[in-house]
């Protein structure tokens, strides 16, 4: 069986429509074939990239006695800013939650991977703090290109960042030289970084390491006793008798 194609080159006398050739129907099977085939193997290797981060995501959890979860649609309705306030509402895959100890006690943690669309966005790192706060203040990269539909003012340059924010006369006295030093330690790998009611937070790219995340919790850890007025002498005698080191 041959099927009938246009071609290129000159058509019929008289040029009315172009000129036709055959094609054997066993070779558009041939073709149609081989991109099944393709497809199915873009998504092995995507369910393997998939599972193999699950194992090392849930590895890490198993040694820092943390819990996993595969996945949790509710987690990331918490946040409405930073990485969260692009193309609305998403969910949370390979969650790990625990705890951290800092200068204040233990704090609660969530990492997980930010998908939205079946296309996964940015690992989150997020902190709990003592209280939450009405303000929000993001700490944006200049690189990087900022949502627009946030509802947040620009408040200025902090550190190699610029800050935007839901209140600029009550965001102002969180901007302490200590604040600027821990938004530059960051890392250029965090296109941003920021705090909304309870939480620190901060996104970075997908498919970072956990030593990396354990380094970027840490951080963040001191950003939340920054902000909540903590100091390393305020710690009640009986958690400073019971503190281990820091993770």
């Amino acid at each position: 069986m041959r099927v009938a194609v246009a071609c290129a080159g000159r058509g019929p006398p008289g040029g009315r429509g172009p000129r036709l050739c055959g094609v054997d129907a066993w070779v558009w099977f041939v073709i149609a074939a081989v991109a099944a085939v393709a497809g199915v193997a873009l998504l092995v290797i995507d369910r393997g990239q998939r599972t193999s981060h699950s194992r090392e995501r849930r590895r890490w959890a198993a040694l820092r006695g943390w819990q996993f979860a595969d996945e949790d649609p509710v987690l990331p309705d918490r946040w409405r800013h930073g990485a969260m306030a692009r193309g609305g509402s998403g969910v949370a895959l390979d969650l790990v939650s625990g705890s951290l100890f800092t200068a204040a006690g233990r704090r609660l943690v969530h990492v997980f991977d930010f998908e939205q669309g079946a296309k996964t966005d940015a690992v989150v790192a997020a902190v709990h703090r003592r209280a939450p706060q009405p303000v929000v203040l993001e700490l944006w990269l200049p690189t990087v290109d900022v949502p627009t539909d946030a509802g947040l003012d620009l408040l200025g340059p902090v550190g190699d960042r610029y800050a935007f924010t839901s209140n600029l006369v009550k965001a102002r006295p969180l901007i302490t030289p200590e604040l600027v030093a821990l938004a530059d330690d960051v890392g250029d790998d965090v296109p941003v970084m920021w705090i909304e009611d309870a939480w620190v937070v901060a996104a970075v790219a997908p498919g970072t390491a956990p030593s990396r995340l354990e380094r970027l919790l840490r951080l963040l850890g001191d950003v939340a006793d920054l902000v909540d007025g903590v100091h390393g002498d305020d710690l009640p005698v009986e958690d400073a008798k019971t503190q281990k080191p820091k993770p």
